[in-house]
């Protein structure tokens, strides 16, 4: 058992971990203030290989793996959430389901153009009326000759007013339930398909989270993305990478939080010595490192079965579930060391406390978590 990154790996992880260093903090409130989507970021990240990464090459992208994946978005997430949403969104989400569902002709279409950051990608399931029951699905696609003709609406989509395609779940068969939704890849600018209302969020301002609408949207049936009837089976396949993304997103933010208070707590001065000297201080930090070691090790367990080809069901919702806790305790600790600075703009606590909830809410409620954890757990005991 090893507990080590390959050399390849720390290159990998020390060129992503500049790259956001230099390119991204610097602008990373200006980006916040005005909720405006970095599009020329996520193209340099395209130009590294960040958004292929776990693509073939023949494809475009990077061949790497979720390990090497994991570490591409706690880095970036580590300086900004809002980029490693959108990195990990686009990767695991939008690009993977084409992937894993697509044909061929399918991804020689595709996926050169998403791997490149020519394009980027969406991943549209959430319905105002499905939520966590994502099987409860509302969106209509019925059948007109070689096509689909597409009606409802989506919301809470990452990127859903800037993607360039995006993948879409509605139902084809009304009257086989979950087993009659099938999943469609949608491009922009395809007439009667539109972004909605841009969400005004509480943190990860920068990743573009709006509505998706479609309005008598004919898709040609070659943009039907595996088998009629499989997209929810397809869905939460994809949320089992999906889930390790946001694990690795809450995994960086929690070390870009726990770095900025260990920074703080060395340099303000109260009593005439350092707040890094007082017990009170020295124990969360303690508390801090502790549950974030344990969070990575969650991660990369769950990344590594992956790469094995294994099913990570359970392991990708237990990495997910407690990264994504612990993130939100991490963000809070820090902010309290922060003390009155961590609550004005001025200083990082405040961000980070903000921008952290998300992971226990998207791709899965931590509720919902349990409960796979939970079902899965029982059912191998049958």
């Amino acid at each position: 058992m090893e507990f080590g990154f390959t050399q390849e790996q720390e290159m990998l992880r020390d060129s992503v971990r500049q790259f956001a260093e230099s390119r991204i903090r610097p602008d990373v409130m200006k980006y916040d203030e005005s909720q405006e989507f970095p599009r020329e970021i996520l193209r340099q990240c395209g130009e590294l290989g960040l958004l292929g990464v776990i693509f073939p090459e023949e494809l475009g992208g990077a061949g790497l793996g979720y390990l090497e994946y994991v570490a591409v978005v706690e880095e970036l997430s580590r300086v900004d959430g809002s980029i490693g949403i959108s990195v990990a969104a686009h990767n695991s989400l939008c690009t993977n389901h084409i992937y894993v569902a697509g044909d061929d002709a399918q991804h020689r279409r595709w996926l050169p153009k998403l791997c490149s950051g020519e394009w980027i990608g969406a991943w549209s399931l959430t319905e105002p009326t499905a939520g966590s029951d994502a099987g409860g699905t509302k969106t209509t696609a019925r059948r007109d000759g070689d096509d689909w003709i597409l009606n409802g609406s989506k919301t809470f989509t990452t990127h859903g007013s800037v993607g360039d395609i995006t993948v879409v779940f509605a139902v084809t068969d009304p009257d086989r339930g979950k087993k009659g939704i099938s999943a469609f890849a949608i491009e922009k600018g395809t007439p009667g398909f539109r972004p909605g209302k841009k969400e005004n969020k509480m943190g990860l301002r920068a990743s573009d989270t709006a509505e998706v609408v479609m309005e008598d949207c004919r898709v040609p049936g070659d943009q039907l993305l595996g088998t009629p009837g499989e997209g929810f089976v397809d869905a939460m396949r994809i949320l089992d990478g999906g889930r390790i993304s946001i694990a690795a997103l809450a995994l960086g933010m929690a070390r870009g939080a726990y770095d900025a208070a260990i920074r703080y707590s060395k340099e303000r001065e109260q009593f005439g010595r350092p707040i890094a000297d007082n017990q009170a201080i020295q124990f969360m930090i303690a508390d801090m490192k502790t549950k974030i070691d344990a969070a990575a090790l969650l991660t990369y367990r769950a990344a590594w079965l992956k790469d094995q080809g294994g099913k990570t069901t359970t392991e990708s919702a237990m990495a997910k579930l407690y990264a994504s806790e612990i993130g939100v305790e991490v963000a809070d600790k820090a902010l309290q060391v922060f003390g009155g600075y961590g609550y004005v703009k001025d200083f990082p606590a405040e961000k980070y406390y903000r921008d952290m909830k998300l992971c226990t809410i998207g791709e899965g409620t931590s509720e919902i978590q349990r409960l796979v954890i939970a079902r899965e757990l029982l059912r191998a005991l049958d």
